[in-house]
């Protein structure tokens, strides 16, 4: 037995080793040697090693050169990948656990290809319902659509005139509502809407169906709130989910309260198979709340605020109006007012703020305010999203210490429609991130799923190709701002890992980090652009525990 060179590499792993944050122990307190593919370090040099060692805490012991397999099985445990390609684990900086969930639990509209198609699947789904009970569904989006606009309340009506039906758009900042739904709500009738949000209506005021932003409120009122257990069915779905694709960790965007508390039972019963960091929604209370839910895998330390709304319910935040609807330029959700108040409170209680900001004109008041208050890079808060940059705030922002958290997904989708909102010359800031990245900036990559799929391999090619999942490329997509893949691959591991304060322990294999790793069954980092999209996940291991196989 060669268990001589495990104790050499855990000397060394151990050497100034200063108390490390714990990882959750191995079920079967082996040592385990990954090996028999391609491992990808993350690091510089070495870039690739052939083995790597992880003990029992699962935390990396060491990695070495090619290593004979004649250890004794009672001791160590060999993982033969197989030929397959592991990387540091990859981690979703941007989404929505719960939503993932409920995606798989509810009326999942995604890939609806037209208006007609959209009528047919709410009349289906409809069958066997009892009057006056809502559909509710979501992941609808009309780019694309042969109808060329979005969903009316009119076609909804055909199918359902008795039954309130409230379908929300994938990116979550706008729905679309038949009459029922909109007389239940009280704003079919001429209401005002509401500060940061906007209900459509037509020459004769009334309303459309189409509701935005802050003003969908009442409507999704009519939707019963799931209980305690569907909220934890859904977040141990989304994880498995997640587990399933790839991921190892993910950035919880808008987390609620009971949050915190279900997925510590989770973690305790052996159901997250995920690591988390949770942001949660706009109350100090839920920071305090969810600070007594913490466990190895769970961290509760950020929260998440929103300055304005969406590039394609035309609610993001824009310096000029927009092209295609010149009397608005967007949602302000978040005045500049209450802004300074939540930094000023954000900074004295040391909590990592998350800014939602899409639109130009959102983004430069986050830079803005946060020049003006004197703030920096030791604080690591977030503006999540960055869609729309002027080109004159990208130095900014890179230099600026804020952390641009970025969905690559976002540009090969909204560039079909960003075009006509803003005009070609407005996307040269748009989607920035070689810009960024070249400036200085570290970027935190995600998805923002539900919104979009929430596939690593999806948003690791979005980001080096800079093509929708055809291939197509058109007028406004600036290939330029296309990043290399060693720049995806830091996007989704280090990226990440240094906006959750966590990059002591996550990013990387070496020694001493915890044993998060993601691996495929072909090499990202070579295989031709396209066939980075055909690439399965093979395994998934959060802190040495293989928690997805599919070998």
């Amino acid at each position: 037995m060669r268990l001589t060179i495990i104790a050499a590499l855990a000397a060394i792993a151990l050497a100034g080793c200063t108390d490390p944050a714990p990882a959750a122990p191995a079920a079967d307190g082996k040592t385990r040697i990954f090996t028999g593919g391609t491992i990808y370090t993350g690091l510089e040099d070495p870039a690739t090693v052939e083995a790597v060692i992880v003990g029992p805490d699962g935390r990396i012991l060491g990695t070495a050169p090619p290593l004979s397999h004649d250890w004794s099985e009672d001791e160590v445990e060999i993982i033969d990948l197989a030929g397959a390609v592991m990387f540091p684990g990859f981690t979703d900086a941007h989404a929505h656990l719960q939503g993932i969930g409920e995606r798989e639990m509810l009326l999942n509209l995604e890939g609806t290809a037209s208006i007609d198609e959209l009528v047919t699947r709410v009349e289906a789904e409809l069958q066997g319902m009892a009057p006056g009970e809502v559909l509710f569904g979501r992941g609808w989006i009309e780019t694309g659509w042969p109808e060329g606009r979005m969903p009316a309340a009119a076609d909804l009506d055909m199918v359902s005139p008795d039954n309130p039906v409230i379908l929300v758009r994938s990116d979550g900042h706008a729905l679309v509502a038949n009459t029922a739904a909109l007389k239940a709500a009280e704003i079919y009738d001429i209401t005002g809407d509401p500060a940061g949000g906007r209900t459509e209506r037509d020459e004769n005021f009334k309303a459309t169906g189409i509701v935005i932003d802050e003003a969908m409120y009442p409507v999704l009122s009519l939707v019963d709130d799931p209980s305690y257990e569907q909220i934890q069915q859904a977040l141990e779905i989304g994880a498995r989910t997640y587990a399933a694709r790839g991921w190892t960790g993910i950035h919880n965007m808008s987390a609620l309260r009971d949050h915190a508390r279900l997925l510590k039972e989770l973690d305790e019963t052996g159901r997250l198979p995920l690591r988390v960091y949770n942001a949660f929604n706009e109350n100090g209370s839920e920071m305090a709340e969810g600070r007594k839910h913490e466990t190895a895998k769970i961290t509760n330390r950020a929260l998440k605020i929103y300055i304005d709304g969406a590039l394609g319910s035309r609610g993001a935040l824009l310096i000029e109006p927009y092209s295609d609807r010149p009397e608005t330029s967007g949602l302000e959700i978040l005045s500049i007012y209450s802004l300074h108040n939540l930094m000023m409170d954000a900074e004295k209680n040391g909590v990592q703020l998350s800014i939602h900001a899409i639109g130009d004109l959102a983004n430069r008041r986050i830079l803005e305010k946060f020049e003006e208050l004197g703030f920096g890079a030791g604080l690591r808060w977030r503006i999540e999203h960055a869609q729309m940059l002027h080109p004159d705030d990208i130095d900014r922002l890179a230099t600026s210490g804020l952390i641009p958290s970025m969905q690559p997904s976002h540009a090969i989708g909204d560039l079909h429609f960003a075009p006509a909102r803003v005009g070609i010359d407005r996307l040269r800031g748009a989607y920035a991130w070689s810009s960024l990245l070249n400036a200085g900036a570290i970027i935190a990559g995600g998805s923002d799923a539900p919104v979009e799929v929430g596939s690593p391999t999806i948003e690791f090619y979005a980001a080096v190709a800079r093509r929708d999942l055809t291939g197509f490329s058109g007028e406004g997509w600036h290939p330029e701002e296309a990043v290399t893949r060693g720049q995806a691959l830091k996007m989704f591991t280090t990226g990440p890992a240094y906006a959750s304060f966590q990059e002591e322990d996550l990013g990387t294999i070496e020694p001493e980090k915890i044993a998060d790793f993601t691996v495929f069954d072909r090499d990202l980092m070579t295989v031709p652009e396209a066939e980075i999209l055909e690439a399965k996940p093979v395994m998934t291991v959060v802190a040495g525990e293989i928690v997805f196989d599919a070998r």
